[in-house]
């Protein structure tokens, strides 16, 4: 089951700041699993369209956008632009 963390205001559209899901066989990328949140939750899905997004696969950066591979064992976090000073 892949863990799913929303940091800032992205856990306040998800609902939440984790989840954990089942990814079906039809979710094998992370624009998949982009998609399928987005049909979800239409708030949610536009955020994560938002070019200042970014993802972690397992702790380590990951392109948001193409076709990076993603499986039920990851955890997979979306991170709002870093702040502070």
């Amino acid at each position: 089951m892949a863990r799913l963390l929303f940091f800032g205001r992205l856990a306040d559209i998800a609902g939440g700041a984790e989840r954990d899901m089942p990814l079906s066989p039809a979710i094998g990328t992370l624009t998949q699993l982009r998609e399928f949140l987005a049909k979800e939750n239409s708030a949610l899905g536009e955020a994560l369209e938002r070019p200042n997004i970014r993802a972690a696969i397992n702790k380590a950066l990951a392109p948001l956008r193409g076709d990076f591979p993603i499986s039920d064992a990851d955890e997979i976090a979306f991170m709002p632009p870093l702040s502070g000073g």
